[in-house]
């Protein structure tokens, strides 16, 4: 299969377009900044170029978009609308485009992550994101033309990158980047849709 990673070179994808490579895929890798194509996913003008650029791909998998963390004494809904503008609308936008670009069946993999389910301190935002993007791949799933799927993945701290924000989430438990990256190609190779991957160690 042909499939665009958007966010290939960070944390999750650096591992997860070896390990798809690995398995026979053709891989586009997807960046702001760099990469084979450019994108960035708060601008939908960039979505809709590099759609027309790669053709009709057989999946897209997001792993680049982040959201800020935030002071709730501070949040402004201004602010929350600003932090969703890549990680939600630029997923969803990956998706909304993407139906009309992508091949028959394809399979489109978004990332949300644990703050959808679990409260912490100073990600308000980050909660919201991701349960949005729960609820809009719930509905996805059974609007989607051609037999095309969506599923998200939303993981908790990512064993390869925890030391790096141990301090911020004190006694989150991460999940190993070994499991999580097969919870990826499990979207991109089997036939479900609308699921919630929950991968939180």
């Amino acid at each position: 299969m042909r499939i665009v990673v958007v966010g290939g070179a960070g944390t999750i994808g650096r591992r997860l377009v070896p390990a798809l490579r690995s398995r026979g895929h053709d891989i586009v890798v997807a960046r702001r900044t760099s990469g084979e194509v450019r994108v960035d996913l708060a601008s939908p003008a960039t979505i809709e170029a590099m759609y027309r650029e790669v053709g009709a791909v057989d999946g897209v998998v997001s792993v680049g978009a982040h959201g800020a963390l935030d002071e709730f004494a501070t949040l402004t809904s201004e602010a929350l609308a600003e932090n969703m503008r890549a990680k939600f609308f630029g997923q969803a936008e990956l998706v909304l485009t993407g139906q009309r670009h992508c091949a028959d069946g394809a399979s489109f993999t978004l990332t949300s992550g644990i703050f959808a389910d679990q409260a912490w301190p100073g990600v308000t935002g980050g909660g919201v994101i991701s349960g949005a993007l729960h609820s809009f791949t719930l509905s996805a799933a059974i609007e989607l033309p051609k037999g095309m799927r969506v599923n998200v993945v939303s993981p908790t701290l990512v064993g390869d990158s925890a030391g790096a924000f141990a301090e911020q989430f004190p006694g989150m438990r991460p999940v190993r980047i070994d499991d999580l990256v097969g919870h990826y190609l499990s979207c991109v190779e089997g036939d479900g849709t609308g699921r919630v991957i929950r991968a939180y160690g």
